[in-house]
């Protein structure tokens, strides 16, 4: 019924972005030069419109259309890290709200100094996975270092996972014998009430050895459904991860397990640039880029993939 639903939805405003044309046409067709200048300024603003649309075919993948999970992780750099970590936290909130998502942190570890060690955030909004999965791999960050006395130069890494929020329709095999819970104390923001109660939980899940957590909601119960929401969708990911590794062994490709490939680069300093290593797609405005402005990058990526798929079935598209 959510499928169904979300397929009405694109339907309507397909149909009606094409009512809008035909009235165009029809408004074209009166030949009235007084017209001129209203019909130039429907006709790009159409044009805009048509190249946003555009994207919607690149939606290809079976759970594009699903809200995203974004797991975000310090790596090699310290403190700057950390920093690191919370200034891409930030650059995905800007992001969802934007698009009229809703961003929401599930759990957060604070650094030790400053920054975030690691954050779980939910965007939720139509084809979020679909366009974010586009995050996933190693964020390298180049600038003066706010936390170095000498301000000197340094280099720090962030790993971005992206999952799709997988709901019960979805078949993950989950036995409750295979799971553990844990409760303890929240400790981070949000009151007192998450500092005094045990209301944050810890789901381990035995036969895979994936351990999720949620701490940021108010009750145990909401802390729960968010907890299993990320595991059913870590679940799923290896899942799928097995499935492409056997497709990868009978076509006889190598195929590389590592998750530490760096995919973009953002060089605050001696110049200021990000670069996607993987579509070439590359800009000067660091400031926009950190401010949420990233479809250039993600758009870049799912034209990459589509050409990729047309390649493999032959070039029909």
């Amino acid at each position: 019924m959510q499928r169904l639903a979300a397929v009405r939805r694109l339907a309507d405003d397909w149909n009606g972005f094409f009512q809008e044309i035909e009235a165009l046409q029809e408004l074209a067709g009166l030949d009235d030069p007084s017209l001129e200048a209203e019909l130039d300024s429907e006709v790009s603003r159409l044009e805009a419109d048509g190249e946003k649309r555009e994207i919607q075919t690149l939606f290809q993948g079976s759970y594009d259309e699903r809200d995203a999970l974004l797991s975000l992780h310090a790596g090699a750099g310290g403190t700057d890290s950390q920093d690191w970590v919370e200034m891409l936290l930030r650059m995905y909130i800007r992001w969802a709200e934007t698009h009229d998502h809703k961003p929401e942190i599930l759990d957060s570890t604070p650094g030790e100094e400053a920054g975030i060690k690691s954050v779980t955030l939910q965007v939720s909004g139509p084809f979020a996975y679909g366009r974010l999965k586009s995050e996933h791999g190693v964020h390298r960050l180049v600038r003066l270092s706010p936390f170095d006395a000498n301000k000197r130069r340094h280099t720090s890494f962030a790993l971005v996972e992206t999952l799709p929020v997988i709901d019960d329709d979805v078949t993950v095999e989950i036995k409750p014998d295979d799971l553990r819970l844990d409760t303890f104390r929240a400790s981070g923001a949000g009151g007192q009430h998450v500092n005094k109660t045990n209301s944050a939980v810890r789901i381990t899940h035995t036969p895979s050895g994936i351990v999720v957590s949620c701490q940021n909601e108010r009750s145990q119960l909401q802390n729960r459904e968010a907890a299993m929401r990320i595991l059913r969708a870590r679940l799923l990911e290896r899942k799928l991860q097995e499935q492409q590794a056997e497709q990868a062994a009978l076509k006889g490709e190598h195929t590389s397990a590592e998750w530490g490939n760096q995919i973009r680069s953002y060089v605050l300093h001696p110049y200021t640039m990000v670069k996607d290593l993987r579509t070439g797609v590359e800009t000067g405005n660091t400031r926009a880029v950190l401010d949420g402005d990233i479809d250039a990058f993600t758009e870049g990526y799912l034209r990459q993939q589509a050409e990729g798929l047309r390649h493999e079935a032959g070039g029909i598209a």
